[in-house]
């Protein structure tokens, strides 16, 4: 259904060829997210206008009120430095302020690292490994985040360019949270380095 006039409270709007304006709903894509609020420790982090969240020398994160019932799968987009050659992102979901940490997590991952490819798996954990970053400069990270608002088990997916002494590494990473409850948003901690960089958190569209 196309809409005449340009705005309304809360929408964006996009101007099609016919001359009228739609909502994202309505054709389809991705939409940036505004957390309603962060927790983090470290030097700084801070919601910028467009709802991205950036931070600086960080071991931990929280992002509250990303997911909802307006949308069903998530992606998130992330661009880090950080202080060890080989560093981890382990994530929870969030209910409010209370991370989900029963060992309901599993999470397996594959790595290519020059001519040597890897792989493991973890079951029964508290958290899971998603992400990861390197110390050389700013790598990248896109994170697929499943039903996480939906009562039902969520599942994570990512894939990981991580820029680290030695050379390019690619990490991609899978996971399942197992209990069926909603959660609202997610944290990640990295142990025993710090981080600096950007998160944004997208709902998909028809997905």
């Amino acid at each position: 259904m196309t809409t005449v006039g340009r705005w309304s409270p809360n929408k964006v709007r996009a101007r099609v060829l016919d001359g009228t304006w739609v909502s994202p709903e309505e054709l389809g894509g991705m939409v940036l997210l505004t957390p309603t609020s962060i927790a983090y420790t470290g030097t700084s982090a801070s919601i910028g206008a467009n709802g991205s969240v950036e931070f600086t020398a960080v071991t931990s994160l929280e992002l509250r009120g990303v997911f909802s019932a307006d949308y069903d799968n998530y992606m998130i987009a992330m661009t880090a430095i950080t202080t060890g050659n080989d560093s981890q992102y382990w994530f929870q979901l969030l209910s409010g302020t209370t991370p989900a940490t029963g060992t309901d997590y599993t999470h397996q991952y594959l790595v290519g690292d020059g001519s040597t490819v890897g792989g493991g798996r973890t079951t029964s954990d508290t958290s899971a490994r998603l992400a990861a970053g390197g110390n050389v400069a700013r790598g990248g990270d896109v994170i697929y985040f499943y039903g996480p608002y939906l009562t039902q088990p969520t599942a994570m997916r990512n894939v990981s360019a991580q820029n680290r002494s030695g050379g390019i590494r690619i990490l991609d990473n899978a996971a399942t949270h197992s209990l069926s409850t909603s959660y609202d948003g997610f944290n990640w901690t990295i142990i025993s380095n710090t981080t600096t960089g950007l998160i944004s958190v997208y709902g998909l569209v028809g997905a």
